[in-house]
């Protein structure tokens, strides 16, 4: 081993927010690393980014080194660790190692968005090994809220690092595998240099409820109920759909399902023999056939999502799936931060009908896919790492991971956040560098920053509307025909109830009448001048300045 050797991790997401996770593993010489990615995560925008599909890592760093990228390993199939992977692996063009219901999930992905990239995938899951450059690579299996999950050990020259991925420990899940303990017991006892953990939790004391209890709770509220039961999840859930599907059953009650994702994903689950065991799903058009006390709804739109199944009932606008007072709606899920008011709009929306609404706040209807403390405090005592580097999570979230490390004897606790290079060995765990990173937009076809993709402008437009002008003038520099004017976006009629584009169109006579005709050829100015006098007046009328654009042509 060269004695300038190094590993090193490099979060490009997902330390320091929730969601896009992309983690960098290097090793070698600071001039010749070897890496490798684990996970390609997205975010979703929020109001503040009009027009944006997804929001993904900014990954030049590694892409400008991908002669030295040797693979791409998925821990599981959830958007904010998997999502980016259409748009960012053509650039990279390295293997990708996946489980079987992840590759099964990026195709239906594919073949739904209609993407070109057709990315090869070797086949990985727990109990295998792969050896990529200096990395050898092995997949434990652990329980999350999605089929197939995966936490890494990644073996180096200069010790033994375990990736979690998204983790927590049932030991009654509705869907496997369990959390592999003796596994994690043996590799502690090999020795692990660190372990880099989910955050998620970290702020929750105890022991997640089991999936089992879940499957109870929402079985006692579909015995009780007397009329339909729907219920919303999240579409990846594949436990969790079989909970329902069982306790559904178990009530002698028929199961529809609702959403173009959930039934993405249902067929995937399908083909891999994840479903065995439960009865045959209705179709749409049957629902109406069958009495209110038989029929159990699993539907997409757990977040207040518009466009979806929830949404579209909510506002009584789905051809064959009605709910009426009296009915029931389960919201088997979390809110995500930033949703809450979508949701309350349809809480609101279903209880206006005379709906029943029940959360995981009146009955055990959810359980988070993530550790809480007593879980967390297990898989450092499984472990034993020297080092403990908390991610996944939110500031708050990485800080009480760090100080629950600290308390439970781990001597080393690194901070480190987004765009850090952490060197974990040789020496002491420490931020030795500093990489670019960052945020960019899927926006239609098209991915780019903020002003590549003209999402700051179209910001702007969003406050304060446009207004575009034309102006001819003849061969002496006088008006050749009326300017024309059109606003978008502004409002009617100023404070004293004049039109505003009459307004503004005095504005633009003004402005070229104020200026002599032989100071007129200078057209540049005289665009300048309309454009001012445009938004000057708009400003005086409205109290604010619209984007102005003027053509001003001689003719």
């Amino acid at each position: 081993m060269a004695n300038n050797e190094e590993l090193v991790f490099v979060p490009l997401g997902g330390v320091g927010e929730i969601g896009m996770n992309l983690a960098l593993y290097g090793y070698g010489a600071p001039s010749n690393r070897e890496w490798i990615m684990v996970d390609c995560g997205v975010t979703f925008p929020g109001p503040e980014l009009p027009g944006v599909d997804l929001v993904l890592a900014d990954i030049s760093f590694i892409a400008a080194r991908k002669n030295k990228l040797k693979a791409i390993i998925i821990t599981h199939a959830h958007e904010d660790h998997y999502g980016g992977l259409n748009d960012t692996w053509p650039g990279l063009n390295v293997p990708v190692y996946a489980s079987g219901f992840t590759a099964g999930m990026l195709e239906a992905k594919r073949d739904y968005e209609g993407s070109r990239a057709e990315i090869p995938i070797t086949p990985f899951k727990a109990g295998d090994r792969i050896n990529v450059g200096p990395f050898s690579i092995e997949a434990v299996g652990v329980n999350h809220s999605i089929p197939e999950p995966m936490s890494l050990v990644i073996r180096t020259p200069l010790g033994n690092v375990i990736h979690t991925g998204d983790w927590k420990i049932d030991h009654d899940p509705s869907l496997g595998p369990l959390t592999d303990e003796a596994r994690f017991r043996a590799i502690g006892e090999e020795g692990v240099l660190a372990v880099l953990c989910d955050s998620t939790n970290a702020m929750r004391d105890g022991v997640s409820p089991s999936e089992e209890q879940v499957s109870e709770g929402l079985r006692k509220i579909i015995e009780a109920a007397e009329g339909r039961v729907a219920i919303t999840t999240f579409s990846s859930n594949v436990g969790r759909i079989r909970s329902i599907a069982q306790a559904a059953e178990a009530a002698g009650r028929e199961v529809l399902l609702l959403g173009s994702s959930l039934k993405r994903v249902v067929a995937v689950a399908d083909d891999l023999g994840l479903m065995e065991g439960l009865k045959p799903f209705i179709a749409e058009d049957e629902f109406g056939f069958i009495p209110r006390d038989k029929v159990v709804v699993i539907l997409t739109g757990s977040q207040g999502e518009p466009r979806a199944a929830l949404a579209k009932i909510a506002r009584d606008e789905m051809r064959n799936v009605a709910l009426t007072a009296g009915d029931t709606v389960v919201f088997s899920s979390r809110t995500i931060p930033g949703n809450e008011k979508a949701i309350l709009d349809i809480k609101n929306g279903l209880v206006e009908q005379g709906i029943h609404i029940v959360t995981d706040s009146e009955a055990l209807v959810h359980v988070s896919g993530h550790p809480r403390r007593n879980e967390l405090l297990q898989m450092y005592e499984w472990t034993k790492p020297k080092v403990l580097v908390p991610v996944h999570g939110e500031a708050a979230h990485l800080i009480a991971q760090g100080e629950l490390a600290l308390q439970a004897g781990i001597e080393t606790v690194p901070r480190v956040r987004n765009g850090d290079m952490l060197r974990l060995a040789p020496g002491p765990a420490e931020v030795i560098d500093q990489v670019p990173h960052g945020r960019v937009y899927k926006d239609g076809k098209l991915v780019g920053d903020l002003d590549e993709m003209g999402i700051s402008n179209r910001r702007k437009l969003s406050y304060v509307g446009h207004v575009a002008v034309n102006v001819l003038l003849d061969s002496r520099y006088e008006f050749a025909g009326d300017p024309e004017l059109v606003p978008f976006g502004l409002p009617e009629f100023d404070d004293e109830g004049e039109s505003m584009e009459d307004t503004l169109y005095d504005a633009v006579l003004g402005a070229v009448e104020s200026i002599p005709r032989a100071r007129r050829k200078d057209l540049e100015m005289l665009r300048e001048s309309i454009r001012r006098a445009v938004r000057g007046t708009a400003n005086d009328a409205w109290g604010k300045k619209p984007v102005v654009t003027v053509f001003v042509t001689k003719v």
